[in-house]
């Protein structure tokens, strides 16, 4: 062996483990929380701001639509960008963004402003410090054989961040009100600001021999790939869940009579079960197959809320629903994580988990705006609920044909 041969390349980068597991797990699961957390306590602000602008709850809906699109659309292009810089940058801008945002939402007094502010701002930069980049980061500084407990551990920073979240900006809308409560809650996203210093770097340089594959060409191959489409079909169900409770449930409480605390505690207990389903999954990716953890997520939903259309609408009752629906809330995240990164490996892995994000954000503009229309037109939720079933039942059967292993890539030809 030469002398050459055994000297490590130069690098302009730092190396992937500059920092102790436990502190890449709170930065980037603490960013998420902050993150997630205020996106996700949101729908409390919903009847001030139609009671404030006077724009009806079908136009609010739309900007809260419109952000659970934009939340998706950036993921895909954040990822890619933190694939070629890095993930702090982008986390740093994203986190300004939701800061901003979230503070300029209550002087918006028109759909447009609203859709500005809630869908562009605070969405998109949601979107840059959101799950594709973490996930990416998180998967690329711990070891793979803790990817799947680490991940859920990320995912479940969310869940934690809407538990506090939510009876924390309850709390603030009836001892501050809510403008104040709104603007506060926009500067306690700046916390997350040192995580982008400790998750940053750029990706690991290829291994010697290795063919570099350039971010489209890994697009192409996964979108062509009938597991991926499988994947982000049932992410698109997902995303239609997740957003019509995320943002219809303190409207769902009340028009089951209950008083606004419910409303807060039911957020509160979804995100709380939440940490357990995420937790939970995440341990579980290493052990079961991830298509059949996430048939079984998705059929518990359906039976969920089957079960909760029969029972009586009491305060108890709505608990223990969000209980179970916490529970499969976000826990789809681990093992979908975990089949983009079995399908594609690392390298791409941002840029790829942001084009399931996408899908999954476009159902979740569908749930989001669709629970608002037909809530205005009918002054019931029962018509979502049932689309609700069927896209869960839908979803179960749609993952069982994916085939769990590594997705051969076209090799370019030998000169």
């Amino acid at each position: 062996m030469s002398v050459a041969s055994s000297a490590p390349p130069p690098t302009s980068h730092p190396g992937p483990r500059l920092w102790p597991v436990w502190l890449v797990l709170l930065a980037a699961a603490g960013t998420f929380a902050l993150t997630m957390g205020t996106r996700q306590s949101m729908g409390l602000f919903l009847g001030p701001l139609n009671t404030a602008t006077g724009l009806g709850l079908g136009s609010i809906s739309l900007a809260f639509a419109v952000g659970q699109l934009w939340w998706g659309l950036t993921q895909p292009f954040a990822g890619a960008m933190a694939d070629r810089v890095g993930a702090g940058r982008v986390l740093l801008a994203g986190a300004c963004l939701v800061a901003l945002g979230t503070i300029l939402t209550p002087l918006m007094t028109t759909t447009a402003g609203l859709v500005f502010a809630i869908g562009v701002l605070s969405a998109g930069g949601a979107g840059m410090a959101g799950p594709a980049v973490l996930m990416a980061a998180t998967t690329r500084l711990i070891p793979a054989d803790k990817r799947g407990l680490a991940t859920g551990i990320v995912n479940a920073g969310g869940s934690f961040g809407q538990f506090v979240m939510a009876p924390v900006a309850g709390g603030l809308i009836l001892g501050l009100g809510w403008v104040a409560a709104l603007q506060l809650m926009g500067l306690l996203v700046l916390l997350c600001l040192p995580a982008a210093y400790i998750l940053r770097g750029a990706p690991p340089a290829a291994a010697p021999g290795a063919v570099r594959i350039s971010t489209g060409s890994a697009v192409r191959t996964a979108v062509a790939d009938r597991s991926f489409q499988l994947l982000a079909a049932g992410f698109f169900v997902c995303g239609f869940h997740v957003a019509f409770l995320a943002t219809h449930l303190p409207g769902i409480v009340a028009s089951c009579g209950l008083p606004l605390q419910y409303s807060a505690w039911a957020l509160a207990v979804l995100g709380l079960f939440n940490i357990v389903g995420s937790i939970a999954i995440g341990w579980a990716v290493g052990r079961w197959r991830m298509k059949s953890l996430l048939s079984l997520i998705y059929a518990t939903r359906a039976l969920a809320v089957l079960v909760f259309l029969l029972a009586p609408k009491t305060g108890p009752v709505v608990l223990v629903f969000a209980a179970v629906m916490g529970v499969t809330f976000l826990s789809t995240v681990p093992p979908t994580a975990g089949l983009v990164a079995k399908f594609f490996g690392v390298g791409h892995m941002a840029t790829l988990f942001g084009v399931v994000m996408l899908t999954h954000q476009v159902g979740g503009f569908l749930g989001a705006w669709l629970g608002g229309q037909v809530f205005q037109a009918t002054g019931s939720f029962d018509i979502v609920w049932m689309i609700d079933i069927g896209l869960a039942v839908a979803a179960a059967l749609l993952h069982l044909p994916i085939r769990e292993a590594p997705v051969v890539r076209p090799q370019p030809a030998a000169a």
